[in-house]
């Protein structure tokens, strides 16, 4: 159970935050948004506030912001549609309502010659309770705030101007860019709270326990010896003892620790072991823990140089699988995500923090790819637009994203059943 929660928070935190991004710059660029989803799939719950439908969803593989004017939001009416109208006091549509075949004296009954709910706002036909032989034309202004009802379902119209298309290319690409940015916002902030509450890492080069079958153990050292310098070369940094020692097997090295205050020398050989890469490396047998300290004035500072370490590190492991020294066997899904969740909620609540920092960092990095139906590959055909002076073909886009998608979902399928079968068999 406690790995469940911890999984649908941190899930829940990172997809929030993503598609918070989008949401407010599309707000703050005037787009409509007509659904804030968490999740895919079914919805499980859902309310509605303004002109927006906030979802949550069955299954954890992502979310979305829906905007108007994106791929199946066009609202048309065509020749020949029979609706009612429900209109204001200044005889303004305020309601448009299709399949209605009962009366009510609130309502006009239209057959629609011609309808642009898109620019003009105006709607054309001719009035059925008009008996009369020559049946006359008749318009209607329609509000910018309309509602359009069909099945019982209302869908608020949504002019040109508050639509995705309408706006500059600049605003497109920034409510776009805005996902992954307020990931690694996110990240950043996570970061800080763990150097508030937790401390700071000092990294400095403290024995946490020192093993009963190293050299370290026959040679004297002892849990909490502060090592110095090692050969008269000063250590600052648990790092460079680790590569001192590493690179040295077999070599004798002269220690310098200090022990309660007290200088102590020490003479160690590092036994030879091999390294993941193969070659030789050095080890006397001790174990570290990191250190750290309360100074809230350095948590700032340390949560920028984490978030830009993290997005380094993931970087170059994203460009280890495209030149093949990584495989897809290595990459994990939903699953995989929430097997390792449950491993690191064991080691505490910081712990899992820094769990979810990294995989934040991990989604806004994996989103701006410039591969179709990522926001990376709408960022990139922004990029030709801005070049080029007009968008590309929008069935041509859609048909690439499509196909995007199509090969984003084999590739997680493929990746799930990686993980199942790592995990479970």
């Amino acid at each position: 159970m406690q790995t469940i929660i911890a999984f649908i928070i941190i899930f829940g935190s990172l997809v929030f935050f993503h598609e918070l991004g989008h949401f407010i710059f599309a707000k703050r660029a005037g787009i409509m948004v007509r659904e804030f989803a968490i999740g895919m799939g079914p919805k499980i719950f859902s309310m509605t506030k303004g002109e927006t439908l906030y979802t949550i969803r069955l299954l954890p593989i992502g979310g979305y912001v829906r905007m108007a004017g994106e791929d199946f939001d066009a609202i048309e009416l065509q020749p020949g549609y029979r609706v009612a109208l429900v209109t204001n006091e200044d005889n303004v549509v305020e309601k448009i309502i299709l399949n209605q075949n009962n009366h009510h004296p609130n309502v006009v009954f239209l057959e629609v010659e011609r309808a642009d709910l898109n620019k003009e706002l105006w709607i054309e036909g001719y009035d059925e309770d008009d008996e009369s032989e020559e049946q006359r034309l008749i318009r209607y202004q329609v509000s910018r705030a309309a509602v359009l009802v069909e099945n019982g379902k209302e869908t608020v119209i949504a002019p040109f101007d508050r639509q995705f298309d309408s706006k500059t290319v600049g605003q497109r690409a920034m409510t776009i860019f805005a996902g992954p940015l307020f990931n690694f916002i996110l990240a950043f902030f996570i970061f800080i709270l763990i150097g508030l509450f937790q401390g700071v890492p000092t990294y400095e080069p403290i024995i946490t326990q020192v093993t009963d079958d190293g050299p370290a153990k026959a040679a004297g050292m002892q849990d909490g010896d502060y090592v110095k310098a090692i050969n008269g070369t000063p250590i600052t940094t648990w790092q460079e003892l680790s590569e001192t020692i590493s690179k040295n097997p077999g070599n004798p090295l002269k220690f310098t620790v200090e022990r309660e205050g007290q200088p102590v020398s020490l003479a160690i050989t590092p036994k030879t072991v091999k390294a993941e890469d193969g070659a030789k490396a050095g080890q006397i047998g001790v174990l570290y823990e990191t250190p750290y300290k309360k100074a809230p004035l350095q948590a700032i500072p340390n949560a920028a140089e984490n978030t830009y370490n993290w997005t380094v590190q993931i970087v170059k492991m994203l460009g280890k699988l495209v030149t093949g020294q990584f495989s897809i066997d290595d990459l994990s899904g939903p699953v995989g995500i929430y097997k390792n969740t449950e491993e690191v909620a064991k080691y505490g609540i910081y712990n899992l923090m820094h769990w979810a920092a990294v995989l934040s960092i991990n989604l806004g990095i994996m989103n701006l790819l410039p591969l179709p139906a990522l926001d990376g590959g709408r960022l990139l055909f922004f990029a030709f637009e801005a070049v080029r002076g007009r968008p590309v073909n929008r069935e041509k886009e859609g048909l690439i994203h499509f196909v995007g998608i199509v090969l984003l979902m084999i590739l997680m399928v493929v990746v799930t059943w990686n993980d199942i079968q790592r995990f479970f068999f």
